[in-house]
């Protein structure tokens, strides 16, 4: 089964190896015809505390790296 590729903006890089990714989802309301944007915050790895807040980064879903650590950064 092939992995979920996001992109999104570091929000936080506060932990070690760890950035806190808000990814943000377009869509067309079904009664109101308005577009709609909708955020959710992701968790993720980074192996080499490479990224700062700011940072737009792509992330890639893994196997869990710890209690809430489902994800891993994989670009820049």
């Amino acid at each position: 089964m092939p992995k979920r590729i996001l992109q999104g903006t570091v929000v936080s890089d506060s932990n070690d190896q760890t950035v806190t990714v808000s990814v943000e989802r377009r869509f067309r309301h079904p009664v109101l015809k308005k577009t709609v944007r909708k955020s959710k915050k992701y968790r993720a790895h980074d192996e080499n505390n490479a990224f700062k807040v700011g940072d737009t980064v792509r992330i890639r879903e893994c196997a869990p790296k710890s209690k809430t650590k489902r994800w891993e950064v994989i670009a820049g």
